[in-house]
């Protein structure tokens, strides 16, 4: 969410962030506020169910839904609630040229003890009035989410928080994000350089290279979010840490053998269940 009173960041450079023209967040945080928040939830509800949408099927399903909305207010929406990255419009799947690329590490690969390979993705979480981010970073094979992290604005600071909380008291061999500035930018890929961990980054508009952290962003929305008003950004975080913490530590998982995550990574690391470090959320 764009923060206009934010006293460090200008709304020039939050757009920037989030590839969006100053007009467009003018027109979304005009008049219609209201009826585009309610949009935004409608899309963020029915993107979760089906993260294969793009603009053009969204805008007929919110047709459907009895919302006679244009492709091109749709896609402003989107792209404020940072989708555009993993539903991109023809012409738009290029990667920015100021960044570097890296190749896609995980295709075909066997997957077999925690710490091989982490990955990071960013997600719109809906409140009573507007919206945050939700940023995690979670360990592929235990499904285990090492740590993670809160912002009303998609910048680079909140993903380089989570990282160092993660890196705190382990690393991966590889880390797997998608191309969003947040995870390209030099500080982000300073901290995984400075420690030798190999990057692996996602195509762009391919959801599914990163499939883990997708179904983790279900479970959070279907179990928490959806079940919840949070009315303050507090409340947001003390309900999310709740939710972690169950889903680490008391969550079964049908892939993991009917174990919780925290069991699978810690046994499977240590042999044991208890954890290296204290883990802070």
């Amino acid at each position: 969410m764009i923060d206009p009173n934010h006293n460090k960041i200008s709304v020039a450079r939050q757009c920037e962030l989030l590839n969006l023209s100053r007009s467009s967040y003018y027109y979304v945080s005009g008049k219609d506020d209201r009826y585009n928040r309610q949009l935004m939830n409608l899309i963020d509800e029915q993107y979760t169910k089906m993260p294969f949408y793009g603009v053009a099927k969204m805008t007929a399903w919110l047709h459907r839904q009895g919302h006679t909305v244009n492709q091109k207010r749709v896609r402003r929406l989107m792209r404020l609630m940072g989708l555009e990255a993993i539903c991109p419009k023809p012409n738009l799947s290029k990667a920015s040229p100021e960044h570097k690329k890296y190749p896609y590490l995980l295709k075909n690969m066997v997957i077999d003890h925690p710490d091989q390979v982490w990955a990071s993705d960013i997600t719109y979480i809906r409140m009573q009035q507007g919206f945050i981010y939700l940023v995690a970073i979670m360990d592929w094979y235990s499904r285990y989410v090492l740590s993670w992290e809160i912002s009303i604005t998609l910048d680079t600071g909140f993903c380089i928080d989570a990282m160092k909380q993660a890196l705190q008291f382990s690393q991966p061999e590889i880390m797997n994000t998608d191309q969003g500035v947040q995870f390209t930018s030099t500080a982000f890929i300073g901290l995984l350089e400075d420690k030798n961990i190999r990057i692996s980054m996602d195509g762009r508009g391919r959801a599914f290279d990163n499939i883990f952290v997708e179904r983790l962003w279900r479970s959070v929305k279907y179990e928490e979010v959806y079940l919840h008003q949070y009315t303050t950004v507090p409340d947001a975080r003390c309900h999310l840490e709740r939710y972690f913490r169950l889903y680490n530590n008391e969550r079964l998982h049908e892939s993991l053998g009917y174990r919780t995550p925290y069991e699978v990574y810690f046994k499977e690391q240590t042999g044991c269940y208890e954890p290296k470090v204290a883990l802070a959320f």
